[in-house]
C-alpha cells in the first residue's frame, strides 16, 4: 500500500538539497532498511548501487539488471513516504538509456537520481580508481540534457557525479566537468573521493563556491567531524553503505553462533523478536484491511469472558471501573477481546460482571453478575456464567478480561477437533523475570520448531510448577467442544465445592488429572495479560 504524503516526494528532496543547512541521507536497499531508516529519522534515503548489488549477492558492476533495481526500489518507495535519490551508476548507457529510466522512476515515485561520469558497465569507485576510465565530457552532458527533457514533474533532480578525483585526473578537471555538468542543467554536483582525508573535497568546493549544491560520500574520511562540512557548505551528507555493513556482521555473527551450538538459546534474546518484523511488514494494517474488507466467517460458537474482578495493580485506573475497561488506543480491553472474536464470525459474547459491575456495558454483549466477586475466584465466576447459559449447545470459548490477543490465537483453538483445547506461550520466562504468578503449564512434550504436526497434552498446570517443568504459560484462552461442555460443568461444580477462590488452572489440572485429554497449541507471542501500569503502556503499542 503506497504511503501518502502532504507534499511530493520530488519537492520534499529538491527542499532538501537547496536547503541552507547540512542535511544527511541514510543508504537503504530493500523495504525493510528503508522503514528501519525512515523510523530512525531520516528524511531522505541513498538507494547506492554497492548495497543494491550486494544485497542481491552479486557485484557493483552492473551485474543487477536496472530493471532489478527499479522493481526493488518500487517495494522500498511503497514502504516509506520519504524521499529516495537512485544511484543510477553511468545511466545503464547512453542518453536514451537515461530519459527512459528518469520516466521508470517518477513512476515509481522516486525522487531524483544520480549518474556519474564513468563508461558502461561501471566498477566500483574504491576497486582499482585511478585505473577506470571517464566518459567524454559532452557524450555524458547528453546523458543530463536528455534526463532532464524526460523528467514530467519540474522538481525531480538529477545529481551529476564525478569521478575525476577518484580516476587521479585532479581539481582542474574535476572542476571543468563540474561546470560542463551545470551548463548541461544537473541540479547538484555529486565529488567523490577515495582518499582518507576531506583534502580534495573541500578543496573543490571551495574553487566551486555555491554555483550547484554539493553532495558528497565520506566512506573512506569517515572521521573527519561533520562540522567540516558544515562550515564548508556542502548540501547533502551520503552515509553510503552502513546498514548494509552493520547487518553483514550481525547476521554473520548469528549464524557462526546457531552452527556453532546447534540451538537457539544464546541468540534469541540478542536478536529482534518475530514481531518486531510483523511491526516492520505492516501485518496490522492488513489485518485491520482484512476485517474491513473481507466477508466475516461465521463460528457456530459463544465466548464467555470473566471480567468480575478489578485489577488492583492498575491503581487509579480502577478507582471508578473493573480493569477490563481500562482504555488502550480510545477503546476499552474488553473491547478490543470483542472485536477479534467478532473478526472470527463470534458475535454470542457473555460478559461476568462484579467490580463496579455498571461500568461494564458495552451493547450488543450479554452479561451475567458475580456478587460475590470479592471473595470467589475465577471459577465462581465461570459457574455463574454457566448456569445462566444452561440451554447452549454451540462450542465455548472461555477467556480472560484483561488478555488481549490477535484473531490468530482463534483461529489455532478452531483448528482442532479436542474436547478441550489451549493456546500455550513459549516465551514463558518473561513472567519468571517480572516475578508475577502466572498460569505454567507443564505438556507432553516441549515446543519443536522441527515437529509442528505433534499431538502435544497438558501434563500439569498451576502457578506454582518448578522452573524445569515448565514448556509455557497458558495465556488466558481456551475453547470447549459443544459435547464436551456438560463435563465442564460438572468439573466446575465439583471444585467449588471444595474451594470458592479456585481459579481456571485449577480447572485444567483436575481435567488432566481426570484423564481427560486437553490439547496444547503452541504460540509465540500474539497476546497481552493486561496487570500493571506498565501493561496498559505496553498494550497502546500491541493494540
Amino acid at each position: 500500500m503506497k504511503n501518502k504524503t502532504a507534499d511530493k516526494r520530488t519537492t520534499l528532496f529538491k527542499t532538501l538539497l537547496t536547503s541552507p543547512e547540512l542535511e544527511f541521507l541514510c543508504e537503504a536497499h530493500n523495504g525493510i532498511s528503508a522503514r528501519i531508516a525512515e523510523e530512525a529519522g531520516f528524511r531522505a534515503l541513498w538507494a547506492g548501487g554497492l548495497c543494491m548489488s550486494a544485497q542481491y549477492g552479486v557485484r557493483d558492476s552492473n551485474e543487477a539488471s536496472w530493471t532489478q533495481m527499479l522493481e526493488m526500489l518500487e517495494f522500498m518507495a511503497d514502504a516509506v513516504s520519504i524521499p529516495i535519490l537512485m544511484d543510477g551508476d553511468t545511466g545503464y548507457g547512453n542518453f536514451n538509456n537515461v530519459r527512459r529510466l528518469v520516466g521508470k522512476l517518477e513512476q515509481r515515485s522516486v525522487a531524483a537520481l544520480c549518474i556519474e561520469d564513468k563508461l558502461y558497465p561501471k566498477s566500483n569507485s574504491f576497486i582499482d580508481g585511478n585505473k577506470q576510465e571517464l566518459a567524454d565530457v559532452d557524450e555524458f552532458c547528453s546523458r543530463i540534457k536528455a534526463g532532464k527533457d524526460a523528467q514530467q514533474d519540474d522538481d525531480f533532480c538529477i545529481v551529476t557525479r564525478t569521478e575525476a578525483f577518484i580516476a587521479g585526473w585532479g581539481l582542474d578537471e574535476a572542476l571543468r566537468r563540474a561546470e560542463a555538468y551545470h551548463a548541461a542543467g544537473a541540479d547538484a554536483i555529486l565529488i567523490h573521493s577515495a582518499q582518507n582525508h576531506p583534502g580534495e573535497i573541500l578543496a573543490f568546493k571551495k574553487e566551486w563556491g555555491d554555483r550547484l549544491p554539493v553532495v558528497i560520500v565520506p566512506t573512506t574520511y569517515y572521521a573527519t567531524p561533520t562540522e567540516v562540512f558544515r562550515d564548508a557548505g556542502v548540501s547533502l551528507v551520503i552515509w553510503a553503505n552502513h546498514l548494509l555493513r552493520a547487518g553483514i556482521v550481525s547476521m554473520r555473527e548469528c549464524a557462526q553462533t546457531i552452527a556453532r551450538d546447534q540451538n537457539l538459546q544464546s541468540v534469541e534474546d540478542r536478536i529482534a523478536p518475530v514481531q518486531e518484523i510483523f511491526r516492520l511488514q505492516g501485518v496490522s494494517e492488513l489485518q485491520a484491511a482484512e476485517e474491513h474488507y473481507l466477508p466475516q466467517r461465521e463460528m457456530l460458537a459463544r465466548v464467555i469472558v470473566l471480567a468480575a474482578s478489578r485489577g488492583d495493580g492498575l491503581g487509579t485506573l480502577t478507582d471508578e471501573r473493573p480493569k477490563t475497561m481500562v482504555e488502550v488506543q480510545g477503546k476499552p480491553l474488553l473491547g478490543h477481546i470483542v472485536s477479534a472474536y467478532n473478526s472470527a464470525g463470534i458475535k454470542e459474547i457473555a460478559v461476568v460482571r462484579g467490580y463496579k459491575a455498571e461500568a461494564v456495558d458495552l451493547p450488543g454483549l450479554s452479561y451475567v453478575e458475580n456478587p460475590d466477586y470479592a471473595d470467589t475466584g475465577e471459577l465462581y465466576s465461570l459457574q455463574c456464567a454457566l448456569r445462566a447459559d444452561a440451554d447452549n449447545d454451540h462450542d465455548l470459548f472461555i477467556s480472560f478480561g484483561d488478555v488481549i490477543f490477535r484473531r490468530y490465537i482463534l483461529d489455532l483453538l478452531a483448528d482442532h477437533d479436542e474436547a478441550f483445547v489451549i493456546v500455550v506461550d513459549t516465551d514463558w520466562k518473561e513472567s519468571v523475570n517480572r516475578g508475577r504468578p502466572a498460569d505454567y503449564v507443564s505438556c507432553s512434550e516441549p515446543h519443536s520448531r522441527r515437529d509442528f504436526n505433534s499431538r502435544v497434552l497438558l501434563t500439569a498446570a498451576g502457578e506454582d510448577l518448578e522452573e524445569a517443568e515448565i514448556h509455557g504459560e497458558w495465556m488466558g484462552v481456551m475453547r470447549i467442544r459443544a459435547d464436551a461442555v456438560p463435563m465442564l460443568r460438572n468439573t466446575v461444580d465439583e471444585l467449588l465445592t471444595r474451594e470458592r477462590q479456585a481459579m481456571v488452572h485449577h480447572l485444567l489440572a483436575a481435567l488432566t488429572a481426570a484423564g481427560e485429554p486437553v490439547r496444547v497449541v503452541y504460540t509465540t507471542g500474539h497476546w497481552l495479560d493486561v496487570d500493571s501500569l506498565d501493561d496498559v503502556i505496553s498494550a497502546g503499542s500491541f493494540a
